[in-house]
């Protein structure tokens, strides 16, 4: 099994794009988080260009893809656009690119409906499930005033997706250019990733299904509260077995590597690592809080934490669902978790 192998020490800059494999170009675009970049590709597709994903909504985003297309890409238009998923990082300019190029989205149905769902989300609509589930989960009140700012914090990232789009579904293949790109939905992570792989490039756009250093963020959301996340990502890992050995993986963060095979064992083994940390903690009934506590010990800030409210969730709720923990609540309505 082939290692981690990276094969970029060079990083574009922000009026450059790198070629990663012919016809295959890799820019990058700030972020305003800890993990401060998104990595976006463009595509020759024959006499135009595909960009898969578009960054966040930001001036500064904005313009530098002004400077690219006015640039380096200038002797072909862009014909269309392609969205991995419905994160912000990754659609946050979508409807920006349809109002400037009139070009269409192409995306899985459940990513484009959560993203136009999200946009349409208003802190006097959500308040009610927000506070009811941030509560339940044990976020004691410095926490829950943080709730209305979280609310809005998805409709501010992102232009209005488009109102219609083209429909990608697992198994697809999509031609660009000289070559079919595949799509292989991966779950977990949100409800219908899309993943591109080309056979004939050994290529795979892999967004943050699979990402090199980092695990992908599996959690419990209040629009799917229920849900369990964990068992939908460890299962679609097994989609991505057959890949070849030497496949060179494009990432949404990092830089791009081999050694898929290799990776994809490291992220199932890290998840097993967290269940049996989050089993150890649960001798006795505890919140979803004091489990978070007892995962992430550094300091977390007010954007990390709900990721990490979330992360604690989808390892309880697995761990439920396998009874190897029983959920009960306490008189103030703060769901614990429990060793049978």
């Amino acid at each position: 099994m082939q290692k981690i192998q990276y094969l970029y020490d060079e990083l574009p800059d922000a009026g450059q794009a790198i070629e990663v494999a012919r016809g295959v170009f890799w820019i990058r675009m700030p972020l305003p988080f800890k993990l401060n970049h998104i990595n976006l590709w463009i595509l020759d597709d024959g006499d135009g260009w595909t960009i898969v994903d578009t960054g966040i909504n930001l001036p500064e985003v904005r313009e530098r893809w002004d400077m690219l297309l006015k640039g380096q890409f200038a002797a072909k238009p862009v014909k269309r656009m392609i969205a991995t998923h419905f994160h912000p990082d990754h659609i946050g300019l979508a409807g920006w690119f349809e109002e400037t190029l009139g070009i269409d989205l192409w995306m899985t149905l459940g990513e484009w409906g959560m993203a136009r769902n999200l946009k349409l989300e208003t802190v006097e609509r959500s308040s009610t499930y927000l506070t009811q589930f941030y509560h339940r989960a044990g976020f004691g009140e410095d926490l829950m005033e943080l709730i209305p700012e979280r609310s809005v914090s998805y409709p501010s990232r992102i232009a209005m997706p488009p109102a219609g789009m083209v429909r990608m579904q697992d198994g697809d293949d999509i031609r660009i250019g000289d070559h079919d790109w595949r799509v292989i939905v991966g779950t977990g992570h949100s409800p219908e990733h899309a993943c591109l792989f080309c056979e004939d490039l050994k290529v795979m756009i892999s967004g943050d299904q699979i990402l090199p250093r980092i695990s992908p963020n599996i959690s419990i959301w209040p629009q799917e509260p229920k849900a369990d996340p964990l068992a939908q990502f460890l299962g679609s890992l097994e989609k991505f077995a057959e890949l070849p050995e030497d496949v060179l993986i494009l990432p949404s963060h990092d830089t791009p590597f081999r050694g898929v095979h290799h990776r994809l064992s490291d992220l199932a083994h890290h998840h097993d690592e967290r269940l049996e940390e989050t089993f150890n903690l649960c001798k006795s009934p505890v919140s979803a809080y004091e489990v978070l506590k007892g995962l992430f010990t550094r300091k977390l800030d007010s954007h990390q934490v709900f990721f990490a409210i979330g992360e604690a969730l989808a390892h309880l709720h697995h761990l439920e669902a396998k009874g190897m923990l029983v959920r009960t609540m306490d008189e103030n309505g703060v769901y614990l978790f429990a060793q049978p």
